[in-house]
């Protein structure tokens, strides 16, 4: 039986939707069934169905329009849309442990919206959450302003249970005393003190204790994180209707803050910090140069505004063009830059409908802050949990946090290293070791606004490469390696990333952003070498479907792999999902099912079934199987009705490079699924390679991987003393 829980305001302007969204996702780490309904709509346009969609990647039907519903509540017909509230929360909430109801949170001109989510949470017969933001307030003040919220549901009388989320808290004891008070825009306000490393012991406690005083379970204590409000440059375009000259990166980069720059180049300068948007006149061709070379020079504005209609001298913009393809946006619009700037700062916070790193980012925020016992509370004992991608992604960070490992970055000077460095230190997942000039790297992060803890690492590898070549030389002498070699070997600082590993100074090395495959590997096959008893190093991506999390291998390293080789790559693949929490139902894939066809392809798969079989007849595992016959129940059923992997595979072996490869691009890209890798099996400790094209996301996900795989070769090493 499920339950439902109506989200509801106590007051207005609390992030309802935000804490949808936050609860939802906290729900799905842990494996619960979840879904949403929205059953009466506020004012047109109502963003909060296509958000959840967005974010959940569940259908949710639609809701009531506030006309019909405003229509029957003058009527006096409560009952009718009680009864469309009913049917649409059990259209939503088939077969699923939890549902999710928001209420309908107070307008200019409503009345009737605390009448709505009062008459919702005795026709659904719902447990309440309430949401406020306590802004000034104190916390006795926010638990009384949330206590009288629910009396007035009658909540209490009722003997219902009563949770409450508090958004955007801000510990002002914490503030510092130099924030910018000129600041504005969207993403301004917040003290800034709040996140990312949250709210003091003493903040949280207040609230904790002011809310359980009046008999509310405390769900979460959100912080203040102006971060998660910072629009797009597009946002900030479309609010202004502004014309893009040069649209750039508009629809992905983020605006921080939003200088107007009409006074003289150096004190402009001064505004001019990573992802800031600058407005300045349009006649300012001054102003513009400067902003562009500030970004020639590695500092990533957000864009520039020009204002005022003002024409921009043609030959001005061919002198900046470099910096405009590389893309800085460049808008133009007629309002003076006062009024452009006012209409900046009154724009919506509302996210986008479309802006799916926003939302992602929110609720993962949110989720964070979620009180975990209250969580698991819904889940139901007798049945097994889903692995679903958020829960994937959240067991990956808290497994890495568990015990924590010093994994070495050779590529310490790139820009999204030196960015993904900071973000795994503060999120705790791994100890980052940066190979490359301090100060080099010091100045790259600068550059790109980011802050290195102190517990990231910088080294610079020529500095310390000739500890290495003693041992480089005695690890190498059958081949020949000589200290003059070694000496010459150990200018790469992959090498000597790999020499740290090979020393227990390091345990685990990421790189690839700027080198090849070939090249990261390679050293780790000279010193690492494979694991006992495995002769071959293979990948596997992990593809975060909507619904669940697949495996697919081997998509990076080994070209076509013989009958034996397929087979110990199947046997690897599934040992990392097993290890990685992902069940292992392995399909050997080929382009025919079962006996259906022939081909020298078709038998390489066969035979490499019947060597993964005798080999780990644990395992389940068959094949060969064509990919819909793998994962879709339907087909299964005719195409292989006796297998106990078809239709429920998770582990998806491709037969060669080409193909495995070619299809994993394709599911990324074509369904817009997260993939997580490659991850390198095999080696005895790990090495992990990034794709010349990887975002920072990909690169901590990467290092969170490593992380992991160390402590598994460590628990390894242990067992076998």
């Amino acid at each position: 039986m499920r339950t439902t829980i109506l989200v509801a305001p106590a007051g207005r302007g609390v992030g309802l939707t935000t804490a949808c969204l936050g609860i939802v996702r906290a729900l799905d780490r842990e494996g619960i069934r979840v879904a949403f309904a929205k059953p009466v709509a506020n004012r047109e346009p109502d963003h909060t169905i296509p958000l959840l969609s967005l974010g959940a990647h569940f259908a949710i039907p639609p809701a009531v329009p506030r006309a019909e519903a405003e229509g029957l509540l003058a009527d006096g017909d409560d009952q009718t849309l009680m009864e469309r509230v009913v049917a649409i929360a059990n259209e939503a909430g088939e077969d699923v442990d939890v549902l999710i109801v928001q209420g309908m949170h107070p307008e200019m001109g409503m009345v009737h919206s605390a009448r709505v989510n009062a008459l919702m949470l005795k026709a659904l017969d719902a447990e309440l959450v309430l949401v406020a933001a306590p802004s000034d307030q104190t916390a006795a003040e926010v638990a009384e302003t949330v206590a009288i919220a629910a009396r007035g549901y009658g909540a209490f009388s009722e003997g219902r249970t009563v949770g409450a989320i508090l958004n955007r808290v801000c510990d002002r004891k914490g503030a510092p005393a130099d924030v910018d008070a000129d600041s504005f825009g969207p993403s301004a306000g917040g003290c800034g003190a709040c996140a990312p490393q949250g709210l003091s012991e003493e903040c949280l406690k207040e609230h904790q204790t002011a809310l359980e005083a009046e008999g509310i379970r405390p769900i979460a204590i959100v912080p203040c994180n102006a971060g998660l409000m910072s629009p797009r440059v597009k946002d900030i375009g479309d609010a202004l209707r502004a014309q893009f000259l040069y649209t750039g990166d508009a629809a992905t980069r983020r605006v921080r803050d939003v200088a107007i720059c009409a006074m003289t180049v150096p004190n402009a300068m001064k505004a001019m910090k990573p992802g800031t948007l600058v407005l300045t006149p349009g006649d300012r061709s001054d102003i513009l140069l400067a902003a562009a070379m500030t970004v020639q020079s590695g500092t990533p504005l957000a864009g520039v505004v020009l204002t005022g209609g003002l024409g921009t001298d043609r030959g001005v913009l061919d002198l900046c063009r470099k910096v405009f393809d590389g893309g800085l946006p460049l808008l133009q619009v007629k309002a003076s830059s006062y009024r452009a700037a006012a209409q900046v700062a009154s724009m919506n916070p509302t996210i986008p409908i479309d802006d799916a790193d926003r939302v992602e980012r929110t609720m993962s925020f949110v989720a964070d802050h979620v009180d975990l016992g209250w969580a698991r509370g819904f889940a139901k004992p007798a049945r097994v949990p889903r692995l679903s991608p958020p829960a994937f992604r959240h067991r990956l960070v808290e497994t890495a946090k568990a015990d924590v490992k010093r994994i070495v970055l050779p590529e310490g000077a790139e820009p999204r290293t030196v960015a993904a460095a900071a973000i795994v230190a503060a999120r705790g997942i791994a100890k980052c070791v940066l190979l490359g000039n301090p100060d080099e790297v010091r100045d790259v992060a600068g550059r790109q606004g980011v802050t290195l803890p102190d517990s990231v690492e910088i080294v610079n590898p020529a500095s310390v490469a000739h500890r290495y070549i003693a041992p480089l030389v005695e690890r190498r002498k059958a081949k020949g390696m000589t200290p003059e070699r070694a000496e010459l070997e150990l200018q790469d600082a992959i090498m000597v990333g790999t020499m740290m590993m090979a020393l227990e100074e390091a345990d685990g090395l990421v790189s690839g952003a700027v080198h090849t495959t070939a090249h990261t590997i390679r050293p780790a096959l000279q010193i690492i070498k494979t694991v006992p008893g495995c002769n071959l190093v293979s990948s596997i991506f992990f593809m975060c479907l909507p619904d669940q999390v697949l495996v697919f291998g081997d998509c990076a390293v080994n070209p076509n792999p013989t009958a034996s080789e397929l087979a110990d790559i199947a046997i690897q693949s599934a040992d990392s999902a097993l290890a990685f929490g992902v069940p292992a139902r392995v399909a050997m894939l080929s382009y025919s099912t079962g006996t259906s066809g022939t081909g020298e392809d078709v038998e390489k798969v066969k035979e490499a079934t019947r060597i993964a079989k005798e080999l780990r007849p644990d395992l389940a595992l068959d094949g060969p199987l064509q990919y819909d016959a793998a994962v879709m129940p339907d087909v299964a059923r005719l195409k292989a009705p006796k297998s106990d992997v078809a239709g429920k595979a998770t582990v998806l072996i491709f037969p060669d490079l080409n193909t495995g490869n070619v299809t994993y691009k394709a599911v990324q890209r074509s369904a817009n699924v997260v993939s997580i890798g490659p991850m390198l099996q095999g080696l005895a400790k790990p090495v992990n390679d990034l794709s010349r094209g990887c975002l920072v996301e990909d690169i901590v996900f990467t290092i969170n991987l490593t992380a992991i795989q160390a402590q598994q070769a460590a628990r390894a090493r242990a067992s076998k003393g």
